[in-house]
């Protein structure tokens, strides 16, 4: 059972009440917002809730034990807050959500009430669904070493410990066209033999993509012409111009570890 403060407990249990939820919501690359189910702007903590989201949550109650329990919120597309693009972008993908009780009338009287992690998200009729999952969750992933006949670590890794920041590893590209839904034309790796950033990363550093991470399946040349192959649809993100940060690839097979 949650305790809350003696000042807002009574709050809570007098006739008449001042409460509301505010969302606070922080993204991967650490943009943070604020949403509230109030009529008005809210401000505690630093953060500013905004009332114009539309943004309202499902009651659920708390499981016991390692059960994963999950919340959806509800929200409209908004451009100065979340907007299409970021969401199919995928800026809101593992966001941390914290829902908090409050007294609008007195903003010290709050409660912090869970603490989740965006999962799915859906879109519908202007708005969005999100749904929130719980601390557990994090439990079902895999921790540790598995060994297998290819590594499982990820390049650059404190496990891998090669240096992919190092001048030799890395190039910027900057995209010529977006030829299909996950290719693209590029310059700037013209000294990287056919293959070298398959496996790889590009760090988009400019454009629609900026500050996103992408995989690349593959790289390969192709009468004169160098192609990435992008494990996320680009054709309408990527125009000609932007350029992202290329790191070396690898294909976790223990003989390319040792020669390249």
């Amino acid at each position: 059972m949650q305790i809350f403060d003696p000042g807002f407990a009574a709050h809570i249990a007098g006739q008449t009440t001042s409460l509301c939820t505010c969302w606070k919501l922080v993204r991967t690359d650490g943009v943070t917002l604020g949403f509230t189910d109030h009529d008005a702007a809210l401000v505690f903590d630093g953060v500013t809730f905004d009332p114009r989201s539309g943004f309202e949550g499902s009651e659920v109650p708390r499981r016991l034990g390692l059960e994963i329990d999950t919340v959806e919120v509800l929200g409209v597309l908004d451009s100065a807050a979340i907007a299409t693009a970021d969401i199919r972008l995928g800026r809101f993908d593992r966001a941390v959500v914290e829902t908090w009780r409050v007294n609008w009338a007195n903003l010290v009287e709050r409660a912090l009430l869970r603490t989740d992690t965006i999962g799915e998200i859906t879109e519908a009729d202007g708005g969005f669904r999100a749904e929130l999952r719980s601390a557990t969750a994090i439990l079902s992933n895999v921790h540790g070493r598995v060994f297998q006949r290819s590594c499982d670590a990820l390049l650059g890794d404190g496990r891998c410990q090669f240096d992919v920041n190092a001048a030799a590893n890395w190039r910027l590209a900057t995209a010529v066209s977006s030829d299909a839904r996950h290719l693209l034309r590029v310059t700037g790796l013209e000294d990287w033999s056919d293959d070298w950033a398959s496996s790889g990363q590009i760090d988009w550093q400019t454009g629609q993509r900026s500050g996103l991470v992408d995989i690349v399946e593959r790289h390969f040349i192709q009468a004169g012409a160098i192609y990435l192959s992008i494990g996320t649809e680009v054709l309408q993100t990527v125009t000609p111009g932007d350029t992202g940060r290329v790191t070396v690839g690898c294909d976790k097979k223990f003989s390319t570890c040792g020669a390249k």
